[in-house]
């Protein structure tokens, strides 16, 4: 599991706000920057069915594997879970008793690092959303998952909150996981110790192909040209400044309820990011 630079450390060891975990914040973070329903709600020909949110889809097919979201509702195999089993497997990737590893594309090592307020907002939230009747079925993997993704996830303390770099980046990994998507693969998993936010990852669907950009302060191939509220309109509303709307998979239309402060926050993280270029 890649760490690279991230200063998990400074985020967790540092003043810590006084949060608790609430309704209010777990609805802000599924239906904003976590995004879980841009996995986890079925895709028809006009986008997310509002009626299924969150029962679970078919994310992707590939020669090596078919992954599936599972239906997170009421309705689905979680409503049989506690609290700590549903928290278990977002942090650690472990269905309850340890039975099933989870495997990609959840980003678990990002995940785990989700503090305890956040995660247990998250499992509150869910708990409330309507139940719906659904079985997208199982993932199936031709390649052996680990055993486990790291030691099982401890106390997390909750961040300062606030327009800061360091939460920007709680914001932009645990929570939003740009990183993740916007950085290449390595033998590993994406690769943040050599090339954090250096974009190339490539996405299929049935909009074709789109390749995430670079993030990193790249004076050609990463954010540099763009200003602040050129960068905003691409994340929330998939529109760039000349008026040409961006592919999927990005989910758009949840990163539109992001807070201002928020989006503040993230966009001074990535702006620190070190200049990379495209990788080749």
């Amino acid at each position: 599991m890649y760490l690279g630079k991230f200063s998990w450390l400074a985020l967790v060891c540092g003043t810590a706000a006084l949060a608790e975990p609430s309704l209010e914040r777990g609805k802000y973070l599924v239906e904003g920057p976590a995004a879980c329903g841009n996995c986890h709600t079925p895709i028809g020909p006009e986008g997310p069915v509002a009626e299924m949110q969150l029962a679970g889809r078919l994310v992707e097919k590939t020669p090596d594997f078919t992954a599936i979201a599972p239906n997170i509702t009421p309705g689905g195999r979680v409503a049989e879970w506690t609290d700590e089993d549903l928290a278990r497997a977002i942090r650690e990737g472990v269905t309850p008793g340890g039975s099933r590893v989870i495997g990609p594309p959840m980003p678990i090592a990002l995940y785990s690092r989700l503090s305890d307020d956040d995660v247990y907002s998250i499992v509150q939230y869910l708990r409330t959303v309507p139940a719906v009747e659904n079985d997208p079925g199982d993932s199936v993997y031709s390649f052996p998952l680990p055993p486990a993704y790291g030691p099982p996830v401890g106390t997390v303390p909750h961040p300062e909150e606030g327009v800061t770099v360091a939460y920007g980046e709680y914001l932009a990994g645990p929570v939003a996981h740009c990183i993740e998507c916007h950085s290449p693969m390595g033998p590993m998993g994406p690769d943040w110790v050599n090339q954090l936010g250096a974009g190339g990852f490539e996405f299929h669907g049935p909009w074709g192909s789109s390749v995430s950009a670079n993030l990193t302060s790249h004076a050609e191939d990463g954010l540099a040209a763009w200003t602040d509220a050129e960068l905003k309109q691409m994340i929330t509303r998939g529109v760039r400044p000349d008026g040409v709307k961006m592919m999927p998979p990005m989910g758009y239309g949840y990163y539109s309820q992001i807070s201002p402060e928020d989006l503040d926050a993230i966009l001074l993280y990535l702006r620190q990011l070190p200049a990379l270029p495209d990788p080749t």
